[in-house]
């Protein structure tokens, strides 16, 4: 499937599901459903004609009922006046952007190297311990993404991706947190964030999975929020003749969702403080590491981030810097050759920090983002667009036509009082899954899970069967049930067990 082939694919599947829920309140009515639809009609005309965007309905006679539904209830859920507000700002005023200010490295908590940052660390893994055990700590996952670039119809979170068992990567983690759960015997909510497109595949494989073995009661599922794309004038597209084309509002939307869908609320009730906030497509996330829980704690943090060294320069990752003192994330794009080659005196990267998208976030600081509207900015980015012109055509553009308009999650990095940079393990805690092939694959994150768990048993005196060049043939898997580290692995693997290809615990 081409890209375009699977952005209309995911704008048909949406149109199914407009027309469904449409459907679906039309008969659970009953009653006032012709009087209902012209006034919905009227309105939703006027509101566009008053924001200039009168043209969608340009194709309103050709429609059939159904279709007329579809377009009706998208447009009750478009944000008029935001979309006029952004288009005001990034396309009307084209206002430049701002310098950079001066860089300087963020300060970080490196891997602990001395006795003295060991004893930190075991300082902060115990205070992580026992924000644990009270029970003060959700999981916060972002899994609006479609498997497309993988090669796979259906939600990113179930891609299968474990390398023996071929466990999906909702599963991987969500075994995370329940072992984790037993571990320190209390409940850890996991709050799922979905997009329009994948809501109800994602809903429909927790409950044919069972959620886990997490309860139903502990898994809460909302939709990111839709925002229309516009040309170069600020006009909608219509992606057909009865939908516009939407997009998702950035992972920083996440933060808005959290508000808007109650689950904020929700947390208070359940007497959560913090958030561990991941992406759905890394198999590796240490999920509510004790450290990096510990740490921000220790530090009073509202936000704290983890970062891994980068590989090279050229890494395409952003990297967490102050600017003009003030902690930010810098896009990979938005560094120059000269920065991103800076090295310091002995040698290394100056800006090193790439970003790995986890964060801990306070309830608290969420909320604050979200009083009296959402105050996270909103970037402009040129796409193309799929769209039909004037006479109902399809164009598939060859040239960047379009304008989405998306938030980012560090973007709330400099509005935190207090927060804490932590570095990880690259081979511990990230192999996202993201391309088909080479780098952040299917193929290498299996290789970076067997490898960990390849250490752990080591650790644990068991036998890897290598080749003489050390390489291992093969996979082997741990399931998080089991072990959620060597340690854990150790009551369950005897020394000299002797692992080779499809070794399993």
């Amino acid at each position: 499937m081409t890209l375009s082939e699977g952005r209309a694919a995911a704008s048909h599947h949406r149109a199914q599901l407009f027309t469904y829920n449409v459907l679906r309140g039309v008969f659970m009515e009953g009653r006032g459903q012709t009087t209902d639809i012209v006034t919905d009609e009227t309105h939703l005309r006027n509101l566009a004609e008053e924001h200039g965007q009168e043209h969608v309905f340009r194709f309103w006679d050709e429609l059939n009922s159904a279709e007329r539904l579809v377009l009706l209830d998208q447009l009750r859920n478009v944000d008029f006046a935001l979309t006029e507000r952004l288009v005001r700002k990034h396309i009307v005023a084209a206002a430049v952007s701002p310098e950079k200010g001066t860089l300087s490295p963020a300060p970080i908590i490196a891997l602990p190297s001395s006795e003295k940052e060991e004893q930190a660390t075991g300082a902060a893994h115990q205070r992580g311990e026992e924000l644990l055990r009270k029970g003060q700590v959700a999981c916060y996952v972002v899994a609006g993404g479609q498997g497309t670039r993988l090669g796979f119809d259906g939600p990113k979170g179930t891609f299968t991706i474990g390398p023996v068992s071929q466990r999906s990567l909702f599963q991987i983690h969500a075994e995370k947190i329940r072992a984790l759960s037993v571990r320190y015997g209390a409940k850890i909510p996991w709050y799922v964030m979905t997009s329009e497109g994948n809501h109800p595949a994602t809903v429909n494989f927790f409950q044919k999975m069972q959620f886990f073995g997490l309860g139903q009661e502990n898994v809460r599922f909302f939709q990111q929020e839709m925002l229309p794309a516009v040309d170069e004038k600020g006009k909608f597209l219509l992606h057909a003749k009865s939908c516009i084309f939407t997009s998702p509002n950035g992972h920083g939307g996440s933060l808005k969702a959290l508000h808007e869908s109650g689950s904020l609320r929700d947390m208070r009730e359940r007497g959560i403080d913090s958030i561990f906030y991941f992406q759905v497509d890394n198999p590796l996330v240490d999920v509510c590491d004790p450290v990096f829980l510990g740490h921000h704690a220790l530090g009073e943090s509202e936000m704290s981030s983890k970062v891994v060294r980068k590989s090279s320069w050229e890494e395409r990752v952003g990297v967490i810097v102050l600017r003009d003192g003030v902690l930010t994330v810098i896009e990979y794009s938005d560094l120059s050759d000269e920065e991103a080659q800076a090295i310091t005196s002995d040698g290394n990267l100056k800006y090193w920090a790439g970003s790995i998208a986890i964060h801990l976030l306070s309830v608290d600081f969420v909320e604050g983002l979200n009083q009296g509207g959402f105050s996270l900015p909103y970037h402009r980015a040129a796409k193309n667009v799929p769209y039909l012109d004037e006479a109902g055509s399809r164009c598939e553009p060859t040239d960047k036509n379009g304008i989405k308009f998306e938030t980012f999650v560090f973007d709330a990095l400099n509005k935190a009082r207090h927060s804490v940079t932590m570095e990880v393990r690259r081979e511990q805690e990230f192999s996202p899954v993201k391309n088909a092939t080479g780098d952040d694959s299917p193929r290498k994150a299996r290789e970076d899970m067997t490898a960990l768990y390849l250490r752990w048993l080591e650790a644990c005196g068991a036998k890897v069967e290598r080749g003489e060049d050390g390489s291992f043939a093969g996979h082997v898997e741990i399931n998080p049930l089991m072990a959620l580290d060597a340690a854990d692995l150790s009551k369950h693997v005897k020394p000299g067990s002797v692992v080779r290809d499809q070794f399993t615990v």
